[in-house]
């Protein structure tokens, strides 16, 4: 998922695609920790999306708080 698509979500949008990255990471970790994961590099992207997310809520929090 890219920055700017991220942006363009909304509040609840972000918050619950926030959601759906954690349990998916956690999944992705039990897998890999079974030896069936068929695609490592689906846990980092889901990590990188996950952290953009969150930046972008932080972001968002910041400028309510300023305004």
């Amino acid at each position: 998922m890219k920055a700017t698509a991220v942006r363009d979500l909304s509040l609840g949008e972000l918050q619950t695609k926030e959601k759906e990255l954690v349990e998916e990471i956690f999944h992705l970790k039990l897998r890999r920790a079974t030896g069936q994961l068929a695609n490592p590099m689906r846990r980092r992207v889901a990590r990188r999306d996950l952290a953009r997310i969150k930046t972008v809520l932080a972001q968002r929090a910041a400028e309510k708080g300023n305004a």
